[in-house]
This record gives structure tokens, C-alpha cells and sequence, in this order.
């Protein structure tokens, strides 16, 4: 039977709140209970809404009649700055329209996501019990109208959705190599995350 869990947190001033949800076996993390819905929208880079830990940071693009250019990141600075060189991982993919990917979570390793072509939904969740934004999902909608970099701290739940009519790529940077015992799985339509993949404004 699966280990259960409440707490109550207190969210950016808000009421306290109780949050529910399910431990994840083999991990310090649990699957919250959540209403169906996306969470909060994240619209600007700074906001309280944030999941703790997660950062936002927009990067330039540099476009000519040649196509455009970006720096996906540099050694030691910026949003990976803390990410050791030893272990730091470059990875890319891409993906075709209304693709979805989610949700991964990691135990110890750290993302930085870089939208490099197209347009992503990204879906966040807080799936740490000691977090005091357990429960909590972001939604960002990123790409190359909205070129930001994106940090995903361990235990937060992380996955996403091609909304452009034309394939996108992604590229990732990783604070450790690739290890498979490092990561989870959780559906994309897992009933306890109940995120709402379907467009939002119609």
C-alpha cells in the first residue's frame, strides 16, 4: 500500500493550506493531490508564484537575414554558475507538434532548460514534502517569442508540450551525467497531478 501524507505549508503569505498527496517509493518525494488545472501561469521572470527553487532568467537572441543566433549558456556564469564542469551535461531534443513529454523528476541532479526553436508548454511540479510550495504547478509558455532559460531543482516534476505548428528543440543542460537510477517517471495524465494538457484559451 502506498505511504500517505498531509501537511499543511505556508504559500508566499497566502492562507495556510493543506496539501495532500502520495509518496513516491525509493525517493524523499510525493505526488501531491491537485485540482485539475495548470497551476499558476508564469508570466514575467520574477514572480512570486515561482516553485521554490525554480529560476527564470531571459536570454538574448541575436537575429540577421542569415536566421538567429543564441548562447545556450557559459561555464560558471549565469543560471548553471553552480553546476560543476566535471559532470555538466549538454543535451538536446526535438520534438514534433503536440508532442508531450512528462512528467521526469531527479533525486539529485539539476536542469537548465534552454528553448532553442518553437514554442513549449512546460508543465512544473513541487513534488517535495519539505517544500513550502509542495503542491504547487507552474505553467510557462517559452520558446523563441519568449526566449527564457529555465532551472529545475531536484524533486521538482518537470514535462512539457509542443505548441508550435512546427517542431521545436530543446536544449538542456544537466548538473550530472545522464543516470538512470537518478530519475523518476510520473504519467503526463497521472490523476494526483491532473494537469490539463487541452488548449487553455479558446
Amino acid at each position: 500500500m502506498a505511504e500517505g501524507i498531509a501537511r499543511v505549508a505556508l504559500v508566499d503569505r497566502d492562507p495556510v493550506i493543506a496539501v495532500r498527496g502520495e509518496r513516491l517509493p525509493g525517493s524523499p518525494f510525493a505526488i501531491p493531490d491537485c485540482d485539475h488545472g495548470v497551476g499558476d501561469v508564469i508570466a514575467q521572470p520574477v514572480s512570486g508564484r515561482l516553485i521554490e527553487g525554480v529560476q527564470v532568467k531571459p536570454y538574448a537572441l541575436w537575429p540577421d537575414d542569415r536566421g538567429y543566433f543564441l548562447e545556450a549558456m557559459r561555464a560558471g556564469c549565469g543560471p548553471v554558475a553552480d553546476f560543476p564542469m566535471p559532470s555538466t551535461q549538454v543535451s538536446a531534443t526535438f520534438s514534433y507538434p503536440g508532442v508531450i513529454k512528462a512528467f521526469h523528476y531527479h533525486r539529485h541532479q539539476s536542469d537548465c532548460w534552454i528553448p532553442a526553436m518553437g514554442a513549449f508548454q512546460v508543465a512544473l511540479v513541487d513534488l517535495r514534502p519539505d517544500s513550502p510550495t509542495f503542491g504547487r504547478r507552474n505553467t510557462l509558455y517559452v520558446g523563441v517569442l519568449r526566449p527564457w532559460q529555465i532551472v529545475i531543482p531536484p524533486g521538482v516534476g518537470h514535462g512539457y508540450k509542443v505548441i508550435s505548428t512546427e517542431p521545436s528543440m530543446l536544449i538542456y543542460v544537466t548538473s550530472r551525467f545522464y543516470d538512470t537510477a537518478d530519475e523518476g517517471r510520473i504519467s503526463y495524465d497521472d490523476r494526483r497531478v491532473n494537469y490539463d494538457w487541452t488548449v487553455q484559451y479558446r
